[in-house]
């Protein structure tokens, strides 16, 4: 009598047996189970190539660095510049304006046979000239005659007695002028007094 065949036996019998048309292949895996390497160096850069990227971009940040430091240096130097040149030729615009009352001078001067009468003329014109000057530029004329004492505009050189109302200006010694809102020079005036009682 033959012993019963184990079922489990034939299938343990027919597995290690390799079947030729239903083989399994795994990737990256040879036949003499060796692992292929080529597909995992294109998925994942060496650390030879993640260095020599860093290297990269640490080379290019440092180039922007430098050009950026550059071109902040050339600004400031520019903008220095700008302002000593504003400093240095602010009024050449008003020293324009001032060169023909120069000329008119001048041309007064080179008469040589001008009465009173015609100095006294090109006196008024020139006169006028830079008065013109004056007005085009922001600088007015401060003449505070009868007008009431102002300290930030005039300066009180005396009290005087006088008929007009205490802290009037009774006398312009010399004019004052300002520059728009500043004052380049106040007025020298004398002032009336308190009346005495």
């Amino acid at each position: 009598m033959q012993p019963p065949e184990n079922p489990n036996n034939s299938e343990n019998n027919d597995m290690s047996k390799p079947m030729d048309g239903d083989e399994t292949k795994i990737p990256g895996m040879s036949s003499d189970a060796t692992v292929q390497t080529t597909a995992v160096d294109n998925a994942a850069p060496t650390l030879e190539q993640q260095l020599k990227e860093a290297e990269t971009k640490a080379a290019e940040h440092y180039d922007a660095w430098v050009r950026a430091k550059a071109e902040t240096e050339n600004i400031r130097k520019r903008a220095q510049t700008d302002v000593t040149n504003a400093h240095k030729y602010a009024i050449e615009n008003f020293s324009n304006a001032l060169l023909d009352v120069m000329d008119s001078l001048d041309a007064a001067l080179a008469i040589e046979n001008a009465t009173i009468e015609s100095y006294k003329n090109g006196m008024e014109l020139t006169h006028k000239q830079l008065l013109s000057a004056f007005d085009k530029f922001g600088i007015s004329v401060i003449n505070p005659k009868e007008e009431k004492f102002d300290p930030h505009q005039h300066q009180a050189m005396c009290m005087v007695d006088s008929e007009l109302a205490p802290n009037t200006v009774v006398q312009v010694m010399q004019k004052g002028y300002k520059l728009q809102d500043r004052i380049l020079r106040p007025a020298l005036v004398s002032v009336s007094k308190t009346a005495e009682a």
